[in-house]
């Protein structure tokens, strides 16, 4: 069985409702409950462990899965249902990277058809994330980018918002050190994000080789540089092979972060703000419905 915890923002798109009407004449039951507020996903998905419901389809963006993923993780392991995905936000980084299929009759059919797959989450002091963790320029521009220019252009706002604000920034780079696993690295960055998945900013791809069922995530730093090195720094941005100057590349299962001057975080889109921050990689905490060949996991 499973319950569709729908966004409120998507209560009108036909092919949802089509698609429901569709999966439940072919016999198979589906529950739907629709957010208003924040809080409403978490008493939905605590109500599908006490009815002891089989799946969850998380049917929004980025911002309803990781409501959703973080009701999930504050159950007991043996309590938790899986987790499914219905992508009809802006950016869906994380279904896109995982090949969901963003069509709904299809989304659903793989919710009730597909094997389970366990994979890791990542615990970041009290709250949890499935798929990227950004500070810097990335997390000032999700918490700032218009609600309607996001709707105009999709993904792309993210990068026309990037631009804007790299352009037009007076405000000094923040500042911050990152320690953990062999790692002790600190100084002014313009982004930094903690991957457990490959993108995030509507498909812009952070870590190419990462997945979700290795144990780690994937550490990607872009140092402050002067404007003499903006080739360098494209470079070893587009290369990932290369041991960069100021693009730093590194993996981990435990990391601190340190910021010197506090700024928000964003943990699969969501701001969060912070003196400190531990991120914790939790291995095959959470069990998904996914893709036969998914590219994020490991085999």
């Amino acid at each position: 069985m499973l319950l569709v915890i729908l966004n409120g923002k998507k209560l009108d798109i036909p092919e949802v409702r089509e698609a429901i009407y569709i999966l439940r004449d072919e016999g198979y039951k589906i529950e739907v409950r629709v957010t208003w507020e924040y809080g409403d996903a978490m008493r939905f998905v605590k109500e599908a462990s006490e009815l002891a419901i089989d799946t969850v389809v998380s049917a929004g963006g980025d911002g309803t899965l990781n409501e959703v993923v973080n009701a999930l993780m504050q159950l007991d392991i043996s309590k938790r249902p899986n987790l499914a995905i219905l992508p009809l936000g802006t950016a869906n980084d994380f279904a896109t990277a995982c090949e969901i299929p963003d069509y709904p009759l299809e989304a659903l059919r793989l919710a009730i058809e597909a094997k389970v797959t366990p994979i890791d989450v990542i615990q970041a002091n009290d709250r949890y994330f499935i798929n990227v963790a950004t500070g810097g320029i990335g997390a000032e521009i999700t918490a700032q980018t218009p609600v309607e220019l996001k709707n105009f252009l999709g993904g792309g706002a993210y990068t026309l918002s990037a631009v804007i604000k790299a352009l037009s920034s007076i405000t000094p780079n923040p500042e911050g050190r990152l320690t953990g696993d062999g790692i002790d690295i600190e100084g002014r960055y313009i982004a930094a994000a903690i991957c457990n998945g490959r993108q995030a900013g509507g498909g812009q791809v952070l870590a190419p080789h990462a997945y979700i069922n290795d144990g780690l995530f994937d550490i990607v730093i872009i140092f402050e540089f002067p404007f003499t090195a903006i080739t360098q720094v494209l470079m070893e941005m587009l290369d990932d092979t290369i041991e960069g100057e100021y693009v730093k590349r590194l993996q981990s299962a435990k990391v601190c972060s340190s910021p010197k001057d506090i700024r928000s975080v964003n943990l699969d889109g969501e701001p969060y703000r912070t003196k400190d921050i531990k991120f914790t990689l939790l291995h095959n905490s959470l069990h998904v419905k996914l893709p036969k060949n998914c590219p994020l996991i490991k085999i």
